[in-house]
């Protein structure tokens, strides 16, 4: 009987060990890689309410598909870095399961239950230095969906390592509508600009393709043309790669990027816009990078890397 009991008590006692290295090894599994299921990011505890705007809502993803190849649903858009998309949702994952909040919703309850696409809405928040100024960053893809993992979290996540506090709206893709919830993104960080420890003074507004349309119609015409209170103008607009022509005079300083070879957004047309800008007498930028196509996003590896450093500094000299 003693020796039993003794084998009894050594089975406990390993497969105590053994269920505590399972579960360290569960703990280490949760920080995502290359090979991690999109669907396992969406589904994770960590993202539970918002998980599923992580990702395109508008797209079809392969239940099999992975972080590595996650790039193949973003249509229109090249040189999209698998390593960033992994450091951005582990980079996400770690600010929650730390107590921070990440995901703020634009909409009140009542305003959702009464507009279910009011559910797919929101801001992600990349927090830099408490009370240092904000960008609000609006991703392309063509109003048909948002393809915010290529072309705004990963420039809130730089912004965010220079001290800024950065917002990358969730938006429904409709042209009007993205202008109400951009509206009502506006109002949101200056509503709670104290709880959310942010400089509402000379904020920017961001987009590509797309969202650059948005940045420039909310630069132009401000927040109450889209049905919201009225708020200060963005303080300076940042576009990349959209054939937008429109100048009204009204444009707040501007700074675009594009590539000779974009098939969507002309550079002569983006030039000329630029150029129309500054005979106003606004202060506007615009860099042309040979042979690159639409939607390069950071530029990683391209001629175009770096160009968001420029960016900023185009913001911070037109900073009040």
């Amino acid at each position: 009987m003693k020796k039993i009991f003794l084998i009894i008590v050594l089975i406990l006692i390993i497969t105590g060990c053994v269920n505590n290295e399972i579960k360290k090894e569960g703990n280490n599994l949760s920080y995502f890689t290359k090979d991690t299921k999109v669907y396992d990011v969406i589904d994770n505890n960590s993202f539970k309410g918002f998980g599923n705007l992580i990702f395109p809502i508008n797209r079809n993803i392969p239940s099999d598909m992975t972080l590595e190849n996650v790039g193949d649903i973003y249509i229109w858009y090249h040189y999209i870095d698998s390593n960033k998309t992994v450091e951005i949702v582990n980079y996400m994952k770690e600010k929650v399961d730390n107590g921070n909040k990440i995901f703020y919703d634009i909409y009140s309850e009542e305003e959702k239950n009464k507009n279910p696409d009011l559910k797919n809405t929101g801001l992600f928040f990349f927090k830099g230095n408490p009370n240092e100024k904000f960008a609000i960053l609006n991703s392309g893809g063509g109003f048909s969906y948002v393809g915010a993992m290529h072309d705004s979290f990963p420039h809130a996540l730089e912004l965010s390592k220079k001290g800024y506090n950065a917002f990358a709206l969730i938006y429904r893709p409709n042209p009007q509508l993205a202008m109400q919830d951009l509206s009502r993104a506006i109002a949101f960080v200056f509503e709670h600009k104290e709880e959310l420890q942010v400089d509402v003074k000379d904020y920017s507004v961001w987009g590509g393709s797309a969202g650059a349309r948005m940045a420039a119609w909310l630069g132009n015409y401000g927040s109450s043309y889209f049905g919201e209170k009225e708020y200060p103008k963005p303080n300076v607009v940042i576009m990349q790669y959209t054939g937008f022509s429109e100048v009204t005079g009204n444009e707040p300083p501007t700074y675009n990027c594009v590539g000779t070879s974009d098939d969507i957004a002309n550079y002569k047309t983006m030039r000329n816009r630029i150029n129309r800008i500054k005979k106003n007498g606004t202060d506007a930028e615009i860099e042309i990078f040979e042979g690159l196509p639409h939607g390069f996003g950071l530029g990683t590896g391209t001629k175009a890397e770096g160009w968001i450093n420029n960016a900023i500094k185009f913001w911070e000299r037109n900073t009040k």
